[in-house]
């Protein structure tokens, strides 16, 4: 399924349409502050599985998640004192902070060392969609492993729009990515330089 959502103010019965899809096991492809992401609840191995197939992305590859505010966030990963004083500076807005996970994160999509990648984007549909779901969804970018990162879920070929059980249409958005900062060292780390410049 296909839809076209506003952005500025987004339509109570699409988030609802989306919430359903995601309770149902599906994955969606949706609108971030930076690129087009693809999403599923994270709780669902199935649709989890489903998203690293649609990448052809290798399950030693980490998938970040995507949350409502700090009160969520801090459910799934521990962020020291000084961590949540830098968040606060900078989110929301287009970075990707790597903590800790706490134990009730599923572990299928996390890296090695037991962390996961948080995300608490500046987009109204998002904030709206984590906070009426109560919990995170994946989120990694609408594209296959190593392939040019797509603007517009028009760039779609068939054969991967027809794997995505609903696409939702923002417009045209970024081609970069987040900003990825590792504060799981000594000191924190900038991964990788994207949209973000991160206020320290």
């Amino acid at each position: 399924m296909y839809i076209k959502i506003n952005l500025a103010d987004p339509e109570p019965k699409k988030v609802k349409l989306t919430i359903e899809t995601l309770e149902n096991g599906g994955v969606i492809a949706y609108p971030t502050d930076t690129v087009y992401g693809l999403g599923c609840d994270i709780f669902n191995k199935k649709a989890v599985e489903k998203i690293y197939h649609i990448k052809k992305r290798t399950k030693k590859t980490p998938l970040s998640i995507m949350c409502s505010n700090f009160k969520q966030a801090s459910r799934y990963a521990n962020i020291p004192d000084a961590v949540f004083k830098l968040m606060k500076k900078n989110l929301p807005g287009p970075f990707t902070m790597i903590l800790k996970a706490k134990n009730k994160t599923p572990q299928n999509f996390l890296a090695k060392n037991k962390t996961v990648g948080i995300r608490i984007p500046d987009n109204k549909f998002c904030l709206n969609l984590t906070t009426l779901f109560d919990r995170p969804i994946i989120t990694t970018s609408l594209n296959i492993s190593g392939e040019k990162t797509l603007i517009s879920p028009t760039e779609l070929s068939k054969e991967l729009a027809n794997k995505i059980d609903l696409i939702i249409d923002g417009g045209p958005l970024s081609e970069e990515s987040s900003t990825i900062i590792d504060f799981t060292l000594d000191q924190p780390e900038i991964i990788r330089q994207g949209l973000g410049i991160i206020n320290f």
